[in-house]
């Protein structure tokens, strides 16, 4: 039996405060946002959420929200519960794309605006940095205040701010974001809430935004076949640590190697004909939970071939 709250991290959940409240979702951006005094968000309107190839033969990618504002600004959000070396870039991948498109309307270099996306991710991926709150642009290398506008990526480590780790440092976009009451309440509500929260904070009660939120992660809210799916999800995160656990154990190296350097080492020596199997077993297992073929091949080395036919 589940508690009052879902975690508000689950796809479900996210996309469902975050996709579907347009109020929600501008107060987290201008939250957690390195947005300079006087460009804060004041209205935004969802877009889709797929960016769609320019030729047939490319894959689409599907972001968690994406949404603009009434000045162009274009805002990508993602909730990422497992880190690869990859995410990276395809965030940024994700984001030029969504940069790109705008000349669509224009062709005028000029008129093109910034697009921000809001990386969240409950793992850590920077074991030897202290700060949990990572700011990337493009600036000169020499001179840090001459900088080329256009993408603007932030990744969160969610597991660093929750164990304690909040100390802004010297990162001016940091030190600016944590004296932010909002900024600390929403990171505060996407760590502290899940399925064992009995009683919430007072704190997080006190915000109007954060409440809210709080009212569509309610369990009584969300019907059967919603909770089939919110239980799916998890089911597939799992399988997902557990493979990665076991690249770990077998090779002898850390999480982030793990998937990179594991899957390498697996494809080395794994086509012994023992490997293949477990790999085939495992990817029947994801396939069963609902995992695409493409992150089925790049957690377990396989090929999609191999994964259609397993």
């Amino acid at each position: 039996m589940k508690g009052k709250y879902l975690d508000p991290k689950a796809d479900l959940t996210f996309k469902k405060v975050f996709g579907e409240h347009e109020e929600l979702v501008m107060s987290l951006l201008n939250a957690l946002l390195p947005l300079d005094q006087g460009r804060q968000i004041t209205h935004v309107e969802y877009v889709p959420t797929e960016l769609v190839p320019d030729t047939p033969m490319k894959k689409n990618s599907i972001v968690d929200v994406r949404c603009r504002d009434d000045q162009g600004r274009q805002f990508i959000v993602e909730m990422q519960m497992e880190w690869t070396t990859a995410f990276r870039q395809r965030v940024l991948f994700n984001a030029s794309k969504a940069y790109v498109r705008q000349l669509g309307k224009s062709q005028k270099y000029h008129l093109l605006q910034p697009v921000y996306s809001l990386s969240l991710v409950n793992e850590v991926f920077e074991p030897e940095m202290e700060e949990f709150y990572h700011y990337y642009r493009m600036v000169h290398d020499a001179h840090t205040d001459k900088v080329i506008e256009g993408l603007n990526l932030v990744f969160v480590e969610l597991p660093k701010f929750l164990n304690g780790t909040r100390q802004p440092g010297s990162q001016p976009a940091l030190s600016s974001v944590m004296l932010r009451k909002m900024a600390v309440l929403w990171l505060r509500y996407l760590t502290e809430i899940d399925e064992d929260t009995h009683e919430v904070p007072a704190e997080l009660l006190e915000a109007p935004d954060v409440r809210h939120a709080l009212d569509l992660v309610e369990q009584s809210a969300y019907s059967d076949a919603e909770m089939e799916a919110y239980d799916k999800f998890w089911d597939a995160i799992r399988v997902e640590q557990a493979f990665v656990d076991e690249a770990e154990i077998r090779y002898g190296i850390g999480r982030a190697e793990g998937r990179e350097e594991g899957r390498a080492e697996g494809r080395a020596e794994g086509r012994a004909e023992g490997e293949r199997k477990r790999s085939l077993e495992i990817a029947r297992k994801m396939k069963a939970k609902g995992l695409s073929a493409e992150d089925i091949a790049d957690l377990t080395g396989l090929t999609t071939k191999e994964i259609t036919l397993a």
